[in-house]
């Protein structure tokens, strides 16, 4: 039994009412603990978690803490969840999603080139929900903006760094073949675009 009004519980109130990650720096400054402690604590509460097979876990992201769903309870979890998709993203964000994520920094025109399809809506669509966002600008005409994906999509992902993204070639061709083929379209395309 925890002692009353336990740092254990304090943090596990924060978590469960928290909407967005949270950064261990922040949890200490509202309960009046060190960084450490803190750190310590969350990790106590997650082995905690993971050993009593809770329905939940505790996961460090990239942008801080944050309670979810235990992966054994999955089926039941897509069962709740899928009772309202309307906010979904479709096939099409999800693939140009796909692609931002394993090629960033990337064009809106490199995009296109790999999809066979004009992204400017699904980019921007992207852009407002906060999973992509400016990354810098490309050299050469027009200096194209490049994208990149936000910490927003890494936490909505369940992923801590990109890094932790599951190998590409799993899920295309191989990444020297997509980059030379990427290569070969944005030739063509700054090729056509000097003959006019």
């Amino acid at each position: 039994m925890r002692d009353e009004l336990s740092l254990h519980q304090k943090l596990e109130a924060m978590l469960c009412v928290a909407i967005e990650p949270i950064s261990p720096e922040e949890l200490a400054d509202l309960v009046d603990a060190d960084v450490e402690r803190i750190a310590s604590t969350l990790n106590e509460l997650r082995q905690e978690y993971v050993r009593d097979r809770r329905g939940f876990v505790l996961v460090e992201l990239a942008s801080g803490w944050v309670m979810q769903s235990s992966g054994e309870v999955a089926e039941w979890v897509t069962k709740f969840a899928n009772r309202d998709v309307s906010h979904r993203l479709s096939s099409a964000a999800l693939e140009t999603l796909a692609i931002i994520a394993y090629r960033q920094p990337i064009s809106r025109a490199q995009i296109t080139a790999l999809r066979g399809v004009n992204v400017d809506g699904v980019s921007r669509l992207l852009e407002q929900r906060g999973y992509i966002e400016e990354k810098g600008r490309a050299g050469g005409p027009g200096q194209p903006i490049l994208y990149g994906t936000t910490e927003l999509f890494l936490d909505r992902m369940g992923l801590a760094t990109l890094g932790d993204l599951p190998p590409i070639e799993e899920f295309m061709p191989p990444l020297a073949t997509a980059n030379e083929l990427a290569d070969e379209m944005t030739m063509a395309n700054t090729a056509l675009a000097e003959e006019s």
